[in-house]
Protein backbone atom coordinates (compact mmCIF):
# COMPACT_ATOMS: atom_id res chain seq x y z
CA UNK A 1 0.00 0.00 0.00
CA UNK A 2 1.32 3.53 -1.04
CA UNK A 3 2.26 5.84 1.45
CA UNK A 4 0.44 8.90 2.16
CA UNK A 5 2.99 11.33 1.07
CA UNK A 6 3.21 9.20 -1.87
CA UNK A 7 -0.47 9.51 -2.62
CA UNK A 8 -0.32 13.36 -2.03
CA UNK A 9 2.68 13.75 -4.64
CA UNK A 10 0.20 11.82 -6.97
CA UNK A 11 -2.33 14.15 -6.45
CA UNK A 12 -0.56 17.72 -6.35
CA UNK A 13 0.62 16.38 -9.90
CA UNK A 14 -2.78 15.27 -11.46
CA UNK A 15 -4.13 18.69 -10.35
CA UNK A 16 -0.67 20.74 -12.18
CA UNK A 17 -1.82 18.67 -15.13
CA UNK A 18 -5.34 19.68 -14.45
CA UNK A 19 -4.17 23.38 -14.98
CA UNK A 20 -2.15 22.80 -18.06
CA UNK A 21 -5.26 21.25 -19.87
CA UNK A 22 -7.46 23.51 -18.61
CA UNK A 23 -4.91 26.43 -19.91
CA UNK A 24 -5.14 24.59 -23.43
CA UNK A 25 -8.95 24.26 -23.64
CA UNK A 26 -9.44 28.01 -23.12
CA UNK A 27 -6.84 28.97 -25.52
CA UNK A 28 -7.85 26.63 -28.28
CA UNK A 29 -11.55 27.99 -27.36
CA UNK A 30 -10.39 31.65 -28.34
CA UNK A 31 -8.56 30.56 -31.50
CA UNK A 32 -11.76 28.26 -32.65
CA UNK A 33 -13.54 31.47 -32.16
CA UNK A 34 -11.60 33.41 -35.10
CA UNK A 35 -10.91 30.32 -37.11
CA UNK A 36 -14.79 29.25 -37.20
CA UNK A 37 -15.53 32.78 -38.23
CA UNK A 38 -13.28 32.81 -40.86
CA UNK A 39 -14.47 29.66 -42.05
CA UNK A 40 -18.17 30.59 -42.24
CA UNK A 41 -17.14 33.63 -44.01
CA UNK A 42 -15.20 32.07 -46.47
CA UNK A 43 -17.72 28.97 -47.28
CA UNK A 44 -20.30 31.73 -49.05
CA UNK A 45 -17.52 33.27 -51.31
CA UNK A 46 -16.45 29.43 -52.34
CA UNK A 47 -19.75 28.71 -53.13
CA UNK A 48 -20.55 31.85 -55.37
CA UNK A 49 -17.58 31.24 -57.06
CA UNK A 50 -18.77 27.42 -57.97
CA UNK A 51 -21.96 29.32 -58.79
CA UNK A 52 -20.36 31.70 -61.51
CA UNK A 53 -17.92 28.93 -62.75
CA UNK A 54 -21.47 26.71 -63.45
CA UNK A 55 -22.76 30.08 -65.44
CA UNK A 56 -19.72 30.72 -67.71
CA UNK A 57 -18.69 27.13 -68.12
CA UNK A 58 -22.47 26.67 -69.82
CA UNK A 59 -22.09 29.76 -71.99
CA UNK A 60 -18.56 28.65 -73.24
CA UNK A 61 -19.94 25.08 -73.80
CA UNK A 62 -20.96 26.27 -77.03
CA UNK A 63 -17.17 27.09 -78.33
CA UNK A 64 -14.53 24.89 -79.28
CA UNK A 65 -12.09 26.07 -77.26
CA UNK A 66 -13.44 26.09 -74.39
CA UNK A 67 -12.64 22.23 -73.52
CA UNK A 68 -8.86 22.93 -74.31
CA UNK A 69 -7.69 24.18 -70.87
CA UNK A 70 -5.27 22.08 -69.46
CA UNK A 71 -7.08 21.80 -66.06
CA UNK A 72 -10.07 20.12 -67.47
CA UNK A 73 -8.45 17.50 -69.32
CA UNK A 74 -8.99 14.24 -67.70
CA UNK A 75 -6.75 11.30 -68.07
CA UNK A 76 -6.28 7.75 -66.74
CA UNK A 77 -4.75 8.02 -62.84
CA UNK A 78 -1.67 6.57 -63.21
CA UNK A 79 0.09 9.32 -61.09
CA UNK A 80 -2.07 10.87 -58.29
CA UNK A 81 -1.03 14.01 -55.99
CA UNK A 82 -2.14 13.80 -52.72
CA UNK A 83 -2.84 16.80 -50.48
CA UNK A 84 -2.72 15.64 -46.63
CA UNK A 85 -3.53 18.41 -44.23
CA UNK A 86 -3.23 17.46 -40.32
CA UNK A 87 -1.97 19.55 -37.64
CA UNK A 88 1.24 20.62 -36.77
CA UNK A 89 0.56 19.70 -32.88
CA UNK A 90 -0.80 16.69 -30.79
CA UNK A 91 -3.17 16.38 -28.10
CA UNK A 92 -5.92 17.17 -30.31
CA UNK A 93 -7.81 13.60 -29.73
CA UNK A 94 -8.16 11.42 -32.83
CA UNK A 95 -7.69 14.40 -34.94
CA UNK A 96 -4.06 13.78 -36.74
CA UNK A 97 -4.63 9.56 -36.48
CA UNK A 98 -8.24 9.56 -38.44
CA UNK A 99 -6.32 11.35 -41.87
CA UNK A 100 -2.73 9.65 -41.69
CA UNK A 101 -5.44 6.57 -41.23
CA UNK A 102 -7.76 7.76 -44.20
CA UNK A 103 -4.31 8.54 -46.07
CA UNK A 104 -3.63 4.82 -45.88
CA UNK A 105 -6.68 3.93 -47.25
CA UNK A 106 -6.20 6.03 -50.36
CA UNK A 107 -3.02 4.60 -50.91
CA UNK A 108 -4.61 0.17 -50.45
CA UNK A 109 -7.33 1.59 -52.91
CA UNK A 110 -5.08 2.74 -55.73
CA UNK A 111 -2.67 0.45 -55.15
CA UNK A 112 -2.05 -0.08 -58.57
CA UNK A 113 -1.01 3.88 -59.21
CA UNK A 114 1.90 6.07 -58.25
CA UNK A 115 0.88 8.35 -55.42
CA UNK A 116 2.98 11.35 -54.31
CA UNK A 117 2.32 12.88 -51.00
CA UNK A 118 1.94 16.79 -50.64
CA UNK A 119 2.35 17.54 -46.69
CA UNK A 120 0.55 19.77 -44.82
CA UNK A 121 1.17 20.05 -41.56
CA UNK A 122 3.73 18.14 -38.92
CA UNK A 123 2.32 15.46 -37.85
CA UNK A 124 1.83 13.77 -41.10
CA UNK A 125 4.94 14.61 -42.48
CA UNK A 126 6.61 12.84 -39.41
CA UNK A 127 4.42 10.25 -40.00
CA UNK A 128 4.84 9.37 -43.35
CA UNK A 129 8.45 10.98 -43.66
CA UNK A 130 9.90 7.78 -41.37
CA UNK A 131 7.32 5.07 -43.63
CA UNK A 132 9.16 6.22 -46.94
CA UNK A 133 6.75 7.82 -48.67
CA UNK A 134 7.39 9.42 -52.02
CA UNK A 135 6.78 13.70 -50.96
CA UNK A 136 6.69 16.48 -53.35
CA UNK A 137 6.36 18.82 -50.58
CA UNK A 138 6.79 19.52 -46.49
CA UNK A 139 4.92 22.88 -45.65
CA UNK A 140 5.29 23.21 -41.43
CA UNK A 141 3.34 26.01 -39.39
CA UNK A 142 0.88 27.54 -42.00
CA UNK A 143 -2.05 26.25 -40.15
CA UNK A 144 -1.33 28.60 -37.35
CA UNK A 145 -2.23 31.60 -39.32
CA UNK A 146 -3.67 30.68 -42.39
CA UNK A 147 -2.73 33.06 -45.08
CA UNK A 148 -4.07 33.03 -48.89
CA UNK A 149 -0.91 33.58 -50.25
CA UNK A 150 0.70 30.50 -49.15
CA UNK A 151 -2.06 28.25 -50.06
CA UNK A 152 -2.22 29.83 -53.20
CA UNK A 153 0.87 29.05 -54.20
CA UNK A 154 0.40 25.49 -53.64
CA UNK A 155 -2.12 25.49 -55.57
CA UNK A 156 -0.60 27.12 -58.54
CA UNK A 157 2.26 23.66 -57.93
CA UNK A 158 -0.01 21.54 -58.01
CA UNK A 159 -1.57 23.29 -61.34
CA UNK A 160 2.04 23.26 -62.79
CA UNK A 161 2.07 19.42 -61.97
CA UNK A 162 -0.70 18.73 -63.23
CA UNK A 163 -0.49 21.10 -66.84
CA UNK A 164 2.96 19.78 -67.25
CA UNK A 165 1.63 15.63 -67.05
CA UNK A 166 3.32 14.98 -63.90
CA UNK A 167 0.15 13.44 -61.98
CA UNK A 168 -3.08 12.75 -63.45
CA UNK A 169 -5.03 13.98 -60.81
CA UNK A 170 -4.88 15.93 -57.62
CA UNK A 171 -6.70 15.01 -54.30
CA UNK A 172 -7.26 16.86 -50.89
CA UNK A 173 -7.65 15.33 -47.86
CA UNK A 174 -8.47 17.18 -44.64
CA UNK A 175 -11.03 17.01 -41.84
CA UNK A 176 -14.08 19.38 -42.32
CA UNK A 177 -15.27 21.62 -39.21
CA UNK A 178 -18.71 20.59 -38.88
CA UNK A 179 -19.40 21.69 -35.35
CA UNK A 180 -17.26 21.90 -31.84
CA UNK A 181 -17.93 18.36 -31.59
CA UNK A 182 -17.90 16.61 -34.75
CA UNK A 183 -15.28 17.14 -37.94
CA UNK A 184 -15.81 15.16 -41.19
CA UNK A 185 -13.02 13.63 -42.96
CA UNK A 186 -13.31 14.85 -46.41
CA UNK A 187 -11.04 13.95 -49.37
CA UNK A 188 -11.98 15.98 -52.56
CA UNK A 189 -10.57 15.55 -56.27
CA UNK A 190 -9.47 19.20 -57.15
CA UNK A 191 -8.06 18.15 -60.44
CA UNK A 192 -9.24 17.83 -63.41
CA UNK A 193 -12.03 20.17 -62.56
CA UNK A 194 -15.21 19.46 -62.98
CA UNK A 195 -17.45 22.42 -63.23
CA UNK A 196 -20.56 22.40 -61.27
CA UNK A 197 -23.91 21.24 -63.02
CA UNK A 198 -25.95 24.65 -63.97
CA UNK A 199 -29.54 24.32 -61.82
CA UNK A 200 -30.68 27.49 -64.05
CA UNK A 201 -29.69 29.06 -67.43
CA UNK A 202 -28.37 33.02 -66.80
CA UNK A 203 -28.14 35.33 -69.62
CA UNK A 204 -25.29 37.30 -69.25
CA UNK A 205 -23.86 39.82 -71.19
CA UNK A 206 -20.16 38.72 -71.79
CA UNK A 207 -17.40 41.94 -72.61
CA UNK A 208 -14.98 39.24 -73.36
CA UNK A 209 -15.36 35.49 -74.63
CA UNK A 210 -16.89 33.04 -72.43
CA UNK A 211 -14.24 30.34 -72.72
CA UNK A 212 -11.35 33.81 -72.30
CA UNK A 213 -13.35 34.21 -68.81
CA UNK A 214 -13.20 30.37 -67.42
CA UNK A 215 -9.90 30.03 -68.58
CA UNK A 216 -9.04 33.19 -65.69
CA UNK A 217 -11.72 31.83 -63.37
CA UNK A 218 -10.46 28.24 -63.01
CA UNK A 219 -6.58 29.08 -61.26
CA UNK A 220 -8.91 31.08 -58.80
CA UNK A 221 -11.18 28.24 -58.17
CA UNK A 222 -8.66 25.88 -57.42
CA UNK A 223 -6.67 28.09 -54.87
CA UNK A 224 -10.06 28.63 -52.99
CA UNK A 225 -10.50 25.07 -52.93
CA UNK A 226 -6.99 24.85 -51.23
CA UNK A 227 -7.58 27.77 -48.55
CA UNK A 228 -11.05 26.96 -47.97
CA UNK A 229 -9.23 23.16 -46.53
CA UNK A 230 -6.55 24.82 -44.84
CA UNK A 231 -9.12 27.32 -43.00
CA UNK A 232 -11.84 24.33 -42.59
CA UNK A 233 -8.67 21.81 -41.14
CA UNK A 234 -7.61 24.70 -39.15
CA UNK A 235 -10.62 25.34 -37.64
CA UNK A 236 -11.79 21.97 -37.07
CA UNK A 237 -8.26 21.09 -35.38
CA UNK A 238 -8.93 23.94 -32.37
CA UNK A 239 -12.43 21.85 -32.11
CA UNK A 240 -10.95 18.36 -31.80
CA UNK A 241 -8.07 20.10 -29.52
CA UNK A 242 -10.68 22.31 -27.33
CA UNK A 243 -13.18 18.77 -26.57
CA UNK A 244 -9.69 16.48 -25.73
CA UNK A 245 -8.85 18.88 -23.61
CA UNK A 246 -11.97 19.01 -21.49
CA UNK A 247 -12.67 15.37 -21.57
CA UNK A 248 -8.49 15.47 -19.71
CA UNK A 249 -9.69 18.07 -17.56
CA UNK A 250 -12.91 16.27 -16.60
CA UNK A 251 -10.97 13.00 -16.09
CA UNK A 252 -8.63 14.20 -13.76
CA UNK A 253 -10.93 15.90 -11.45
CA UNK A 254 -12.08 12.39 -11.38
CA UNK A 255 -8.31 11.24 -10.53
CA UNK A 256 -8.53 13.91 -8.05
CA UNK A 257 -11.66 12.80 -6.05
CA UNK A 258 -10.44 8.88 -6.23
CA UNK A 259 -6.94 9.61 -5.13
CA UNK A 260 -8.39 11.78 -2.51
CA UNK A 261 -11.14 9.24 -1.03
CA UNK A 262 -8.49 6.59 -1.59
CA UNK A 263 -6.13 8.96 1.26
CA UNK A 264 -8.62 9.73 3.21
CA UNK A 265 -9.17 5.52 3.83
CA UNK A 266 -4.92 4.97 4.54
CA UNK A 267 -5.08 7.99 6.82
CA UNK A 268 -7.93 6.32 8.75
CA UNK A 269 -6.25 3.10 8.43
CA UNK A 270 -3.32 4.35 9.74
CA UNK A 271 -5.07 5.81 12.83
CA UNK A 272 -6.84 3.63 13.82
CA UNK A 273 -4.23 0.94 13.90
CA UNK A 274 -2.49 3.07 16.13
CA UNK A 275 -4.76 3.33 18.55
CA UNK A 276 -5.56 -0.36 18.38
CA UNK A 277 -1.58 -0.06 19.17
CA UNK A 278 -2.03 2.16 22.31
CA UNK A 279 -5.34 0.48 23.55
CA UNK A 280 -3.45 -3.08 23.47
CA UNK A 281 -0.61 -1.53 25.03
CA UNK A 282 -2.62 -0.43 28.03
CA UNK A 283 -4.41 -3.74 27.99
CA UNK A 284 -0.98 -5.24 28.36
CA UNK A 285 0.40 -3.00 31.05
CA UNK A 286 -2.47 -4.24 33.01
Amino acid sequence: MPSLIDIRRRIRSVKNTQQITKAMKMVSAAKLRRAQDRVIAARPYAALLRKVLADVAAAAAAEEQAGENPLLARRAEQRILLVLITGDKGLAGAFNTNLIKGAQRFFAEHDGASVTLELIGRKGRDFFRKRGASISGEHIGLAAKVVYGDTAAIARQAMEMFRSGETDAVYLLYNEFKSVVSQKLTRARVLPLEAPEQSEPVDYIFEQPPAGILNELLPRCVEMEFYRALLESAAAEHAARMTAMEAATSNAADMIDRLTLFMNRVRQASITKEIIEVVSGAAAAE
